[in-house]
């Protein structure tokens, strides 16, 4: 990890950067990430019943830059080279324990096909979980997006969480990341 990594993170978060997305938190917004703009924009119908957990299957990123970087990284893939009209997941986590703000609480994503994107939050952790673990920052940010989540009325408060392979055929979210959402209060299988 760079040691200026944690410095430059810190002087964002005292310009106001990395801050609370509608009292959800530190989340760090698409601006902060330096999103492309979307092309598309179809309302999610709230309060959503489920929340599909995924991998990206790419690189890990462990610092605030090194995730900033990926969270680019993933969209371009679904824009440029899936040709989607923007990142496909409503928020990515990355193992520098933050939010990264995809689609976001409102929009429909593009993330577990056409049953579950209209009624599913996608959230995503940011490397390749088959093997190991993400560490317990980044999975304590995912709990607390979740519980914001419902506190907020963007999650009904009997969601469900599922994992990727759950819901669609794909080895998503990996076999270790699998085995952890299994045991967390809100997963069921389908």
């Amino acid at each position: 990890m760079s040691p200026r990594a944690p410095l430059a993170w810190a002087l964002l978060a005292l310009l106001g950067l990395g801050a609370a997305q509608e009292g959800c938190g530190p989340v760090v917004s698409r601006r902060e990430w330096r999103a492309l703009a979307p092309t598309c924009s179809q309302r999610l119908r709230r309060p959503a019943r489920y929340v599909v957990v995924s991998h990206t299957a790419g690189s890990v990123c462990d610092t605030p830059a090194s995730c900033l970087k990926q969270a680019q990284n993933v969209q371009h893939y679904h824009m440029q080279t899936l040709g989607w009209c923007d990142v496909g997941y409503n928020f990515l986590i990355g193992e520098d324990g933050l939010v990264y703000e995809g689609r976001g609480w409102n929009t429909k994503g593009a993330h577990s096909g056409s049953t579950w994107n209209p009624i599913s939050i996608g959230i995503s952790f940011m490397g390749n979980y088959m093997d190991r673990v993400p560490p317990a920052r980044a999975l304590r940010a995912a709990q607390s997006l979740l519980a914001c989540g419902e506190a907020q009325g963007y999650l009904t408060p009997n969601y469900e969480v599922k994992g990727h392979r759950d819901v669609q055929q794909t080895l998503s979210p990996g076999d270790q990341l699998y085995e952890i959402i299994q045991g967390w209060p809100h997963y069921r299988s389908v």
